[in-house]
């Protein structure tokens, strides 16, 4: 590069530096918000500016993490504060979402049970007459059971008598 241009270069760099630190220096005397944007816009910078030179960056960032002296309502709220007032609202709201998400489920299961028993597929609710009958059914199973086999039994014995006839039939014959 040309020695007049870097030069050049090197001196449009130290006016914008200069226009930087006398935007930063008028808002902490303001006392109005410092951010990385405000204070590029005040300077007529572009951000990008801020952050390819670091120390400038870290003055931004330093003086934004400062409270304002300047404080028109006279209130004692430092940024220190607000920012633990905000991480405490973050975690109360992580634990309303939490307990939205636990409300949720416990509505769409019972909204979902109550479907389930009006459609006539869930279990019916008078679960102690159905043990009786399956107790009573149960029992006369056993009985038929029992009735069954004591037919079979005559059925053997009838067939037993009637071979014995037939053979005694044949015998005469």
């Amino acid at each position: 590069m040309i020695p007049a241009m870097r030069d050049g270069r090197q001196a449009d760099t130290d006016r914008r530096r200069q226009r930087v630190t006398t935007a930063l220096k008028e808002a902490v005397a303001n006392g109005s918000p410092i951010s990385v944007s405000r204070i590029a816009r005040q300077a007529r910078v572009d951000r990008t500016f801020l952050y390819r030179h670091r120390d400038l960056l870290d003055l931004v960032h330093a003086a934004e993490a400062e409270p304002s002296g300047h404080d028109p309502l006279g209130s004692p709220v430092s940024r220190s504060s607000l920012q633990a007032d905000l991480v405490r609202a973050q975690d109360r709201n992580s634990r309303l979402n939490t307990r939205i998400q636990q409300l949720e489920k416990r509505l769409s299961e019972a909204l979902g049970e109550r479907a389930w028993r009006e459609s006539g597929l869930g279990a019916p609710t008078d679960i102690e007459e159905l043990q009786r009958k399956i107790t009573r059914l149960e029992q006369w199973n056993i009985e038929l059971t029992a009735s069954l086999e004591e037919t079979k039994a005559d059925l053997v014995a009838a067939r037993d008598t009637n071979r014995d006839l037939t053979r005694a039939l044949n015998q005469r014959n």
